[in-house]
C-alpha cells in the first residue's frame, strides 16, 4: 500500500499549530514505513534537515508551480505519475481540488467561521470557501476534539462517520535553563492573534497586580494576524513595565519557562484542542484556561475554568491559583494524570487505520 501526504505545513522553520501536529505525525508514519506500508511525501520545497531521512519505503516527491500548488501541480502530478498512491492525505485543511485517488483531510477548527472578524480578509476567504469544497471531496475529515467535530458536522452537513476525531499528542522537548525572565510570573504560549484573548488576559492581569505587585506576565508567542492591539494593550491599563512580549523561542527554552510560573493562562475565545495547556501540565505549571470549544477536553479536571469574555473570572481565578498552595500543588498532581491520556503514537496510529480502511 502507498499513502500519499501533503508534507508542506511541516517543512517550515518554526512550527506551530498545524505545523506541529504535521510534523509529528510525520515522523511517527516513518516507524511505520515497511515493504507492506509505503508513503511519498509530496512537497513545494525540498525537505527541512529534520525531516525522516528518505528510504526505498519514505520517498519524497517535490512539484510545481508553487503558486495554486493544490490546485494545478499537485492534482496534475497525481493524475499523471506513476505509482499512483492509494489514498492521499492532507493534514491542513486543503485538498487537491481534483484527485483520481481517495482524499482525507485534517480540520484543526472553525475559528473562521465562529470569529470571522478575527481574521484577515484573505486568509478568510482561502479558509472559508477552500475548506469548504475540502471537506464535500474528503472521504474522511480528521479533527482533533470532539468540539471541533460537532462544528463540523452541524456547519458542513456531513455525515456522522466521516469526521473522525484523533487527539494530539505531546512532542518531547529536551530541556535547558532559561535565562529569558527571573521573578514571579505568569505564563502565555501561543501565536499573537485575536482569538487568543491577549488583550483581556493583560486586562486581567492590571487587575491581579493590584494585590501582586511584584507579578509579572510573560507572552510568548511569534507575532500572528491583527496584533496591533495586544502590543499597545500594557500601555492601555497602565502596566507597560509589568508585561514583557518574546517572540518565538526555541523549544529548548520551554519546559524552563512553564516550570517557573506561577500559573500558566490560555484565555482564548475558540480553540481546536490547545496543545500548550498539556504542555504546561507536563512540566508541573497550574493551568487556567476557558471553559468554552475543546478546551475542557484537554484540561480536564486538571484545570481551573473561566469565561473568556469576563475580565474579572479571568483575574478571579488566577488569583485562586495564586493564593491557594494546596490547590496549585493538587492541580499539579492532577496535570500529570491528563497528560497521559495523550500522545503522538496513538494519534499517529489512529490515523493510520483510517487511511488503510479508506485505501483497501
Amino acid at each position: 500500500m502507498l499513502i500519499g501526504v501533503d508534507g508542506n505545513e511541516a517543512n517550515v522553520d518554526k512550527r506551530v499549530g498545524i505545523g506541529e501536529y504535521a510534523y509529528e505525525l510525520l515522523k511517527e508514519f516513518y516507524k511505520y514505513s515497511s515493504s507492506n506500508l509505503q508513503f511519498v511525501i509530496y512537497l513545494k520545497n525540498a525537505p527541512a534537515s529534520d525531516f525522516p531521512k528518505a528510504t526505498e519505503n519514505w520517498k519524497y516527491r517535490i512539484i510545481g508551480p508553487k503558486k495554486l500548488w493544490t490546485q494545478i501541480g499537485l492534482p496534475f502530478d497525481l493524475f499523471f505519475h506513476i505509482p499512483r498512491p492509494n489514498v492521499f492525505f492532507t493534514p491542513s485543511h486543503y485538498a487537491p481540488r481534483f484527485s483520481p485517488v481517495p482524499r482525507a483531510i485534517s480540520v484543526m477548527d472553525l475559528s473562521y467561521i465562529r470569529y470571522p472578524q478575527l481574521f484577515r480578509k484573505s486568509d478568510l476567504y482561502q479558509l472559508v470557501n477552500w475548506t469548504k469544497y475540502s471537506v464535500n471531496k474528503a472521504t474522511k475529515i480528521f479533527t482533533i476534539s470532539l468540539a471541533s467535530r460537532n462544528d463540523i458536522i452541524k456547519e458542513y452537513k456531513v455525515p456522522v462517520d466521516r469526521v473522525v476525531v484523533t487527539y494530539p499528542g505531546l512532542r518531547p522537548i529536551l530541556s535547558a535553563k532559561s535565562k529569558m525572565q527571573k521573578g514571579d510570573y505568569i505564563l502565555f504560549v501561543g501565536t499573537l492573534q485575536p482569538r487568543k484573548n491577549i488583550e483581556r488576559l493583560i486586562e486581567a492581569f492590571a487587575k491581579l497586580i493590584i494585590k501582586h505587585p511584584n507579578l509579572s506576565l510573560l507572552v510568548v508567542g511569534k507575532k500572528g494576524w491583527l496584533y496591533e492591539g495586544i502590543l499597545e494593550a500594557p500601555k492601555k491599563f497602565g502596566i507597560k513595565e509589568s508585561v514583557r512580549f518574546i517572540d518565538f523561542v526555541q523549544d529548548q527554552e520551554l519546559p524552563s519557562l512553564y516550570k517557573n510560573a506561577k500559573c500558566f493562562v490560555l484565555p482564548s475565545l475558540y480553540e481546536g484542542f490547545g496543545l500548550p495547556v498539556l504542555e504546561a501540565m507536563k512540566y508541573g505549571c497550574p493551568v487556567v484556561t476557558s471553559n468554552v470549544s475543546s478546551l475542557p477536553e484537554a484540561g480536564g479536571d486538571a484545570a481551573l475554568y473561566v469565561d473568556p469574555q469576563n475580565v474579572n473570572d479571568i483575574a478571579e481565578k488566577i488569583d485562586k491559583v495564586l493564593s491557594d498552595p494546596k490547590l496549585r500543588e493538587e492541580m499539579v498532581k492532577k496535570g500529570h494524570e491528563q497528560v497521559k491520556k495523550f500522545s503522538w503514537e496513538k494519534t499517529a496510529r489512529e490515523t493510520l487505520r483510517v487511511l488503510e480502511e479508506i485505501a483497501k
